[in-house]
């Protein structure tokens, strides 16, 4: 008998079809993965199996758990089942999370929810299930706060939230998406064990083929409410009849055009011995102490080139690129852009030279702004901004620069795709016709389609416009499309450096090695091992 038995689930919000006989079963012990694009109906499906459907929802068909149709309950009787018979973890735990609560406490609010233990019981057994998710209380007391823990530790806290009253089925909505190689693999380890242990069902929501390849019994495919194809996992990649699942995976293993480097003398930016050390709270009666996040870190980055940076969260990753933008200041060394030194109350003139472009496009825009106004920010940088009918030249010339209308200026931002947003990103940076710019986790949050399509904008940028970047990811098979040189960061640190090539195909050092071997990868069509990379890395 099957745990979770959907037939012909259909699914319309005012009146527009979402869903369109969605059928499919979950064992017992079994993983299913759901995969396919941003708005193909994967969370939508979940939804309706958590009853969590938005106003306006109207649902039909069967969602049947144990021989109990969902469909049917009242909100009062789902309530009963979340938690207790199904557990849901959520993509981003920082915001799944209360801020003002302990861990221990929310681990022990989803038993106390349902009058299944007292106070001090349900306090012991949420120690007891964030021990198992691998957060001892000797090292994790109960008594932090999620920004006090990684990103990491927050999803294994969100974990122990859902398994606390061991569900029968456990639905994960991307766990793994922002998290690094390392973190992700630790994870994805976490849930199979669980799922082991328990005997639980899980249904996997991804878009990371590479993921589920290794993770999931059995895959399905999703496209605009529609299930195209689904079957045991080895099977489905040796033989993928439908085009759309062909499609994901050739984007998967996308080969980006990416333009021959050349010879650059004259370098851009030059790090030299940069320290950047952070105060701890201080404790009465001791010395204030500190946390060195960059230790005397080196680089240099010429015109035109394109240069990788790789590490885990914590890393030192992005406060490094804070500091060579002007927005940390060192403790020792120094840092050079264009001849001058680089720092806090630099020339804004300098800053219109190098740009960023953040890894949530949707998060750094103001969503009352239309996008020409948005593109045109950075101008603020500038002395003498253009105005009038060049100021609408330049934002028309930057957004069709990066594929969009000149049109697309007019609308806000709320009216377009997460990949058209990381577009409009892109042309709020060129828009200073900058030297360098700072790709912070860029593509980590998109499809594969559309990261193919990114990745292919940034080499079409950089062989037009003889652009020099800095790409900063924990997608290691995405870092070597798309660099010459790469840098790998660990504890502060740059331990290993050299062409891209050489560091992933020959890694010297230890952590090189580790990252490498924890990278999902897809399996080779002609065998179906999951152990052979289509793309090695």
């Amino acid at each position: 008998m099957s745990l979770l038995h959907i037939r012909a689930l259909q699914l319309a919000i005012h009146g527009t079809p979402i869903l369109k006989g969605i059928s499919l079963d979950i064992a017992p012990g079994e993983i299913l993965a759901l995969t396919g694009e941003s708005g193909s109906g994967k969370s939508m499906t979940a939804f309706a199996t958590l009853g969590l459907l938005p106003q306006g929802s109207l649902a039909g068909g069967e969602i049947r758990l144990q021989g109990t149709e969902l469909l049917r309950l009242t909100d009062a009787q789902m309530c009963q089942l979340r938690g207790n018979e199904i557990g849901m973890i959520f993509q981003e735990p920082m915001t799944a999370l209360n801020p003002v609560q302990t861990i221990g406490d929310q681990v022990a609010e989803t038993i106390l929810i349902h009058g299944a233990a007292t106070r001090d019981q349900a306090m012991k057994r949420a120690r007891d299930v964030l021990r198992r998710v691998g957060l001892p209380e000797e090292r994790f007391p109960v008594t932090r706060f999620p920004h006090e823990l990684s990103g990491g530790q927050r999803q294994r806290v969100v974990i122990a939230m859902a398994i606390a009253l061991q569900p029968k089925l456990l639905i994960a909505d991307e766990p793994t998406t922002a998290l690094d190689v390392t973190t992700q693999a630790q994870i994805l380890d976490l849930l199979k064990s669980l799922v082991k242990a328990d005997h639980m069902g899980l249904m996997m929501i991804t878009h990371d083929l590479a993921v589920v390849s290794d993770m999931a019994d059995r895959i399905v495919v999703m496209q605009h409410g529609n299930i195209v194809e689904q079957g045991p996992t080895q099977t489905l990649f040796r033989t993928m009849q439908h085009p759309y699942t062909r499609a994901l995976f050739a984007a998967s293993t996308h080969r980006v055009n990416l333009p021959s480097p050349k010879s650059r003398p004259e370098p851009i930016v030059q790090v030299c011995d940069a320290v950047r050390d952070y105060p701890l709270k201080k404790r009465l009666f001791q010395p204030r102490r500190y946390a060195r996040a960059v230790n005397r870190v080196s680089l240099t980055i010429h015109q035109g080139e394109r240069l990788g940076l790789v590490g885990e969260s914590g890393c030192g990753k992005s406060t490094l690129t804070r500091a060579m933008l002007g927005l940390e200041p060192l403790q020792g060394g120094e840092i050079k852009a264009f001849g001058q030194r680089v720092g806090p109350g630099m020339p804004n003139g300098l800053r219109s030279g190098m740009q960023v472009v953040f890894q949530d496009p949707y998060g750094s825009f103001n969503p009352r702004w239309k996008v020409g106004r948005l593109i045109a920010e950075p101008f603020h940088l500038m002395a003498d901004p253009p105005r009038g009918g060049a100021l609408t030249d330049r934002i028309a010339e930057s957004l069709e620069n990066v594929g969009l209308q000149p049109t697309d200026a007019d609308k806000y931002i709320h009216a377009f795709s997460g990949g058209q947003r990381q577009r409009i990103a892109i042309a709020r940076a060129l828009i200073t016709n900058p030297d360098l710019i700072i790709f912070d986790e860029a593509v980590s949050a998109l499809d594969v389609r559309v990261r193919a399509q990114i990745l292919d904008l940034i080499a079409d940028l950089s062989r037009r416009l003889d652009l020099a970047y800095l790409f900063i990811s924990h997608d290691l098979t995405v870092v070597r499309e798309i660099t010459d040189r790469v840098l790998v960061m660990q504890a502060g640190e740059i331990v290993e450096e050299g062409p891209t090539e050489a560091v992933l195909n020959t890694p010297q050092h230890r952590y090189t090695q580790q990252l490498i071997a924890a990278a999902p990868r897809l399996p080779d069509l002609t065998t179906g091992d999951p152990d052979a990379a289509a793309s090695d890395l």
